[in-house]
């Protein structure tokens, strides 16, 4: 099973979901899950925000979810001398043995060309990051996930329900 999460936060705290699927290519999930979190600390001004970390390793402990794979709303690495972001911070929590595919709209500094994943051709591409699996595995297998649009379907699914949960 793999797994695509996300976490989002209000004012009380926040709510954390994931939609499991088997097949890259799948147009919807075949479970869901969610979790709320009730206090979540401030972000710290010049800081790395992992704030979403204790929140999704609260949902897979609370659902006992223990994917082969977790596709994150963000980065792995920071830069191309993989300075660690919320995705590799979760494969360490995981004890490195869930690959861990990070994916983001925008673009930082330090991240060249090679982490491009174009879905659409006249869309911007988006920027895929990993660890416990290959860039170019990772590459494709998120050009194979379902979706007619940058992001894949599955990312837009968990997103809303992380924050329909909340509302």
């Amino acid at each position: 099973m793999k797994l695509a999460v996300d976490v989002h936060f209000d004012a009380e705290g926040a709510v954390a979901a994931a939609v499991a699927f088997d097949e890259w290519a799948a147009p919807e999930a075949s479970r869901t899950y969610t979790s709320r979190i009730a206090h979540v600390d401030k972000a710290v001004r010049g800081e790395l925000d992992l704030r979403a970390l204790p929140c999704l390793l609260q949902l897979l402990r609370e659902h006992a979810l223990e994917p082969e794979l977790v596709l994150i709303d963000g980065f792995v690495h920071l830069d191309a001398q993989e300075t660690p972001g919320l995705g590799r911070h979760l494969y360490q929590a995981l004890g490195g043995r869930t690959a861990v595919i990070g994916v983001s709209k925008t673009a930082r500094p330090g991240l060249s060309a090679q982490f491009e994943v174009a879905r659409e051709e006249e869309a911007r591409p988006v920027i895929v990051t990993c660890v416990g699996v290959d860039i170019g595995a990772a590459k494709a297998r998120l050009r194979a996930m379902h979706g007619k649009r940058r992001v894949p379907t599955l990312l837009k699914q968990v997103a809303r329900i992380a924050k329909g949960a909340a509302s």
